[in-house]
């Protein structure tokens, strides 16, 4: 299979234009290989690029242990770059088809080629049964009290078509954060388990964040995970609805806009291509 390694942020995927096989075993086993860092091409994800029924293009996303994601900020950012300079997509804002629901990236080319991308993530869902995440009502989860391995941390519940639990905290070097990330991502409050940011207000408009990622463990970057991460600010009321987000792996630009839609800004660059043996 041909395939290429794009990265946003640090946060790396292997992108393949077909399905190589039908059958979901198979497809889940390869994503665990294609992903091992030792073994195999070495990702956070395995993409697939593919004919879309509601939008021109859709695209499926396997975690490194090969379960399946609804959505994921870097990858769709990665994707819309691999899309149009591989003349798949003529245009410089298109459609996504995704399990999250139709995502909107709209590209800024220098010198014919993709510089940033700026994606339409769509609405926040703060109701609890669209995270989901259980045992706190039926509404919207806001800085509640969460017990962990006999400690208790405050989290805000966000879906950006995925699950987000974000805790904002002090100081993030003194947090064992590597050690809370599994602990929060398996909790029985998540159903579907969750992605786990640690957040460190810099500036009322400057945010800093550690990210464990479902499925992944940790990250250089979420590209949901740091609208998620804006959005949980802005409800607890420490953070504007326009900030920058400090990953490790670099800084992306994020809006809660007027219209309730959360847009996301940043870069995605291509790494290499080759051809990854299946037999």
């Amino acid at each position: 299979m041909n395939f290429a390694k794009f990265h946003g942020l640090g946060n790396d995927f292997v992108l393949m234009e077909a399905l190589p096989t039908t059958d979901e075993q198979e497809l889940r086993q390869l994503a665990r290989r294609i992903c091992d860092r030792n073994f195999g091409v070495g990702a956070d994800g395995l993409i697939f690029i593919l004919p879309g029924s509601k939008a021109p293009l859709r695209m499926r996303i396997l975690n490194a242990d090969g379960t399946e994601a609804e959505m994921c900020g870097n990858g769709i950012r990665c994707f819309a770059k691999y899309a149009h300079e591989r003349n798949l997509i003529d245009t410089d804002e298109f459609e996504v088809e995704t399990l999250a629901g139709i995502i909107r990236p709209r590209l800024f080319l220098a010198d014919g080629q993709v510089a940033e991308v700026c994606v339409d993530m769509g609405r926040p869902r703060l109701q609890a049964a669209d995270i989901p995440v259980v045992g706190f009502g039926s509404g919207p989860v806001i800085n509640a009290e969460l017990v962990v391995a006999g400690a208790t941390v405050k989290f805000t519940a966000v879906s950006m078509g995925n699950p987000h639990a974000v805790i904002i905290v002090d100081d993030l070097d003194s947090l064992p954060w590597q050690e809370l990330g599994p602990k929060i991502e398996m909790h029985p409050a998540f159903p579907r388990k969750t992605n786990v940011h640690f957040v460190q207000l810099l500036k009322p408009d400057q945010l800093l964040v550690k990210v464990w990622e479902r499925g992944a463990g940790p990250t250089l970057a979420c590209g949901t995970g740091a609208c998620a991460v804006l959005v949980a600010s802005v409800l607890t009321g420490t953070a504007k609805r326009e900030a920058q987000v400090e990953l490790p792996g670099g800084k992306l630009r994020v809006r809660w806009d007027e219209d309730d839609h959360i847009y996301m800004t940043g870069p995605a660059v291509h790494v290499f291509d080759g051809v990854f043996h299946l037999a």
